[in-house]
């Protein structure tokens, strides 16, 4: 009888010791972004993706497009941070995965983020310029302006005396965005404090009628 008494509170102190350690697992502050199974397969035309997960994340998705006899297409982007105070998470993933985006076809503009502080633009403008005689062609132009050199305060928590040491991933799939065509922007993080842009400027002057 002893001897089953001992072996049961053993088990008991076993389960008691999961148990807390799946109530700590509990209690960690994850951000995952995920862009997964069939998303977005097959779609065409304008695709335009902001996905965050976390705090005080920006994301910008901007088209211009111009026709005319004097085409002139402009975009500017301005993104700043101030007074950051979020808590840095435990772990950070931004992943697309499985046949997300697969054969699709046309403007593919995708921010994606996960985690404090982080900054994305995406910008394409396309100008076709009808040009008649004697009229000067204008070309187009395109800014991302004051995009991520900024931030005032500092991400803080649980985590802040060594961010360091939060595990972060930033993953696209072999088979996600397979087959796709046109032109894809993706802008993928997994952190804190970072920038990324993309910009694409068309121009295109077609002959005098």
């Amino acid at each position: 009888m002893v001897r089953l008494l001992a072996f049961a509170l053993v088990m008991l102190g076993s389960c008691s010791a999961k148990a807390q350690d799946g109530y700590v697992e509990m209690l960690r502050y994850l951000t995952t972004s995920s862009i997964s199974g069939n998303a977005l397969a097959g779609a065409s035309g304008a695709i335009a993706v902001n996905l965050a997960a976390g705090d005080s994340n920006l994301q910008s998705n901007a088209r211009a497009l111009a026709i005319g006899s004097l085409a002139n297409v402009q975009i500017e982007q301005h993104q700043r941070i101030t007074a950051l105070s979020a808590s840095v998470p435990d772990a950070m993933v931004a992943d697309i995965s499985g046949n997300a985006l697969s054969g699709a076809r046309g403007l593919i503009s995708i921010n994606q983020a996960s985690g404090v502080g982080n900054r994305e633009a995406n910008a394409i403008t396309v100008a076709a310029s009808l040009a008649q005689q004697g009229i000067e062609e204008q070309t187009s132009s395109a800014w991302l302006a004051d995009l991520g050199t900024q931030t005032n305060g500092a991400a803080g928590g649980r985590s802040q005396a060594n961010p360091s040491s939060s595990p972060r991933s930033a993953s696209v799939a072999g088979t996600a965005l397979r087959g796709a065509e046109g032109v894809v922007q993706l802008n993928q993080i997994a952190g804190m404090g970072n920038t990324a842009g993309n910009r694409l400027l068309i121009t295109i002057d077609l002959p005098p009628r």
